[in-house]
């Protein structure tokens, strides 16, 4: 089976617990579709669970990318020393970005590693690919972050540049393209009114990112199936 999951954001209680709902296994293809870090509680214990599993498929999101323009240069004996005499101003600005974005959990986390460990996890979201192109059962799947926009007819994937895959918000009201579903994450689907916490499909966009660090849940969606498996968020993972 091909699975696809979104903004974990830290969640790994929520996001194990998801794949054992599904009965994850070797067989099968996991697509984590950005942001699986920042603002959660154990953002780098999904990480290190993604790095281990070879059929996972990790995507950028926006969160990785914020923390890809820091962490390269914050793999030191003393971080702390780094910012201060070392970074240079346009990593600094990248550096208060993510934090004004959630990424002071992780970073903490990120600080408790050892060198090594560091190393192994800058190298891993360097590895994470700008979107995917996916068919299954003869339907085409298009997996990408944030959006296509500003979008018009006869564009492909390939003429936005990377801030606008990853920070431009999917338009659910139109259709990208007749013969592809476009899978997106992070814009969370409760930003729709009335919406609780559910997965959207609308106009050939399958939107998954269904809130689950702001208290709602945890989304998995199979494409074999156009079914997806919902894990509410546990407060006491905190």
């Amino acid at each position: 089976m091909h699975y696809v999951i979104s903004d974990i954001h830290g969640c790994y209680n929520e996001y194990t617990e998801a794949l054992e709902a599904v009965g994850f296994n070797d067989d099968d293809i996991l697509y984590v579709l950005g942001d699986c870090i920042d603002r959660g509680y154990a953002s780098v214990k999904v990480l290190q669970d993604m790095m281990a599993r070879p059929n996972v498929v990790p995507i950028l999101g926006n969160h990785e990318y914020l923390a890809l323009k820091v962490l390269g240069e914050m793999c030191a004996e003393s971080a702390e020393e780094n910012i201060e005499t070392q970074i240079s101003p346009e990593t600094m600005r990248a550096y208060t970005d993510w934090m004004f974005n959630g990424g002071d959990s992780t970073l903490e986390e990120f600080r408790a590693l050892s060198l090594s460990d560091q190393y192994k996890i800058t190298d891993y979201l360097d590895y994470f690919s700008l979107y995917e192109k996916v068919c299954v059962n003869g339907k085409n799947y298009l997996l990408v972050h944030g959006g296509l926009e500003p979008f018009s007819v006869g564009m492909t994937v390939e003429d936005f540049s990377v801030p606008q895959l990853l920070f431009s918000r999917a338009d659910l009201d139109r259709i990208y393209f007749k013969d592809t579903y476009t899978i997106t994450g992070h814009t969370p689907t409760i930003s729709e009114e009335g919406n609780k916490g559910t997965v959207i499909k609308r106009n050939h966009h399958i939107s998954i990112d269904c809130g689950c660090v702001f208290g709602y849940n945890l989304s998995i969606y199979c494409m074999e199936t156009d079914q997806e498996i919902y894990i509410p968020f546990a407060q006491e993972s905190f």
